[in-house]
């Protein structure tokens, strides 16, 4: 494969869109893309948490190429940067690549196992060295704040596929009396935990549950468990030991066992970072599943990722009640 061109100035490039984001500091997020896709040619984007960089190549680069874009980014008074490669086949690579496509140490800088970051005022645990994943999506914000605005006080809450437990964490601050996060890696439960405790928030093991979504909407339909509010942030790929999950082909029926459990005028968010599904696609998919569980939706609020990702149409976030 041919390696592809680095944009011409770099530094200005790079300058240029980190001074377009200079305000999301002031307002409580120190953790926000400062780099995107569109503005890179397609190339790479950098995301910041505190002064920690992570930049993800999304086009075949040479060794020399690489060396010059970190350190073009050295530019940015970062402290330190981690690397990570996504090639569209990651998803499908050995876990024996994953040092390649993540490595664990900076490459350049001082090493950061760990640091916290903010949204909004609220503290995450970020672990630029951990995997691809470092802990929190930032192009989900706008759709974390929805959960902080409208969750239920006093209410019940469901967040599916749930990693670090972000939607959970904002549902539980906006004061829902229950918020249960499912996840099917324990890890990423346990790294939850961490950011509630970073919040001061008390919550029972009994609200992390650990296991199959599809499984546990199944458990939670026959014991009569419903919620106001279900949240669903499922990938666009994935492997278990049920199959193998495709969002374009999966999400109507996920969304009606959501529905299953949602109470006559709850809600469910519903998130799909599929860039090939389109906006059109995913409301279809939405209706169908909805005709399949025989429970009418009311499309109250559309909407994408954060304003520093922009030009972005991978991710649509559909809100909708539930009659």
């Amino acid at each position: 494969m041919t390696a592809s061109a680095l944009p011409a100035d770099l530094p200005a490039l790079l300058l240029r869109c980190a001074e377009a984001r200079a305000h999301l500091p002031a307002q409580g997020t120190t953790f926000y893309r400062a780099v995107h896709t569109s503005e890179s040619a397609g190339l790479f984007a950098l995301d910041v948490a505190g002064s920690v960089g992570v930049l993800s190549l999304y086009a075949e680069l040479t060794a020399a190429q690489e060396t010059e874009l970190a350190a073009a980014c050295a530019g940015l008074n970062l402290s330190s940067l981690y690397l990570k490669r996504r090639p569209p086949e990651a998803r499908h690579l050995a876990n024996t690549v994953r040092d390649h496509l993540s490595p664990p140490e900076p490459i350049w800088g001082e090493a950061v196992a760990e640091m916290v970051a903010y949204e909004n005022g609220i503290p995450y645990l970020i672990r630029p060295g951990a995997d691809l994943s470092i802990g929190l999506f930032g192009d989900a914000r706008p759709a974390r704040e929805w959960v902080q605005q409208h969750a239920p006080p006093g209410g019940r809450v469901l967040n599916t596929f749930a990693y670090t437990c972000g939607f959970g964490l904002n549902a539980a601050l906006a004061r829902a009396e229950t918020v249960k996060n499912l996840d099917l890696s324990r890890k990423v439960l346990a790294w939850g935990q961490e950011n509630y405790a970073l919040s001061n928030l008390n919550a029972p093991n009994s609200d992390f549950l650990y296991g199959d979504v599809y499984d546990w909407l199944g458990r939670l339909a026959k014991r009569g468990e419903t919620f106001e509010l279900v949240i669903l942030d499922p990938p666009s790929f994935a492997r278990s030991k049920a199959g193998v999950w495709r969002s374009e082909r999966d999400y109507g029926r996920l969304l009606a066992q959501a529905a299953a459990v949602t109470v006559p005028g709850g809600q469910i968010l519903a998130l799909c970072n599929h860039a090939g599904v389109s906006a059109a696609a995913f409301d279809k998919l939405l209706l169908s599943g909805a005709a399949q569980a025989g429970r009418p939706l009311t499309f109250t609020a559309s909407f994408g990722a954060g304003e520093d990702y922009p030009g972005a149409g991978h991710l649509k976030v559909r809100a909708l009640g539930v009659d």
